[in-house]
């Protein structure tokens, strides 16, 4: 099937396909979509493409992905200079900040720890986060764990606060329970366990 196409679009379905959640048939309907768009349309992606790396740092305060180092997140003194929430990856930090609900520091690892994927605390920003909780002045109230309720992101969470325990500050963990709107026979055990676990006072 593929023979039939012209190589550019051969070639600009093959690299969308690497893209997460993008399968073959998802790579070429994107494709044939870019194709039928307007040129001005495609040279406006292209050129948001090539410069992606341009504008973007990373803070070497929190690792997020910012335009300026440090972020402004970082810099902002309205926030509260006293709590750290530590997330895996710069677009739990996106999902965080849409609640409004939070207004601390953040501190992005880049990945949880993972043996299978030889991923290891060492390839993680965790040395980064314990020189930051003992060099910052003022000193941490709390460290809020926020990573994905995954093994690995369990383990991640577990790791770092053995690394933490012997230091002067709260640590917490997000609370895990169901979703707004879910039913309560179709979620799984753990989902369960959690939000048992997590109950508050009404």
């Amino acid at each position: 099937m593929d023979s039939v196409l012209p190589k550019s679009l051969q070639d600009l379905i093959r690299e969308l396909s690497k893209l997460p959640g993008v399968g073959p048939k998802s790579a070429e309907r994107l494709s044939f979509y870019l194709m039928k768009q307007p040129q001005h349309e495609r040279s406006s992606l292209s050129r948001s493409l090539e410069d992606l790396n341009k504008g973007i740092v990373f803070c070497n305060t929190c690792h997020n992905i910012a335009e300026n180092d440090p972020c402004y997140i970082c810099q902002n003194k309205a926030r509260n200079q006293l709590i750290v929430c530590v997330v895996e990856e710069p677009w739990d930090v996106l999902a965080i900040e849409s609640t409004h609900e939070f207004n601390g520091l953040y501190h992005v690892l880049h990945g949880a720890i993972s043996p299978i994927d030889n991923i290891n605390p060492e390839d993680l920003k965790i040395k980064e986060l314990v020189q930051r909780i003992e060099t910052s002045t003022p000193k941490f109230d709390e460290i809020i764990m926020a990573t994905n309720p995954s093994l690995e992101g369990e383990a991640t969470s577990m790791y770092i606060a053995k690394l933490l325990k012997s230091h002067d500050v709260s640590m917490t963990r997000i609370a895990r329970g169901l979703p707004i709107g879910s039913d309560l026979e179709y979620a799984d055990q753990m989902t369960i366990s959690k939000a048992l676990e997590g109950r508050g006072k009404i």
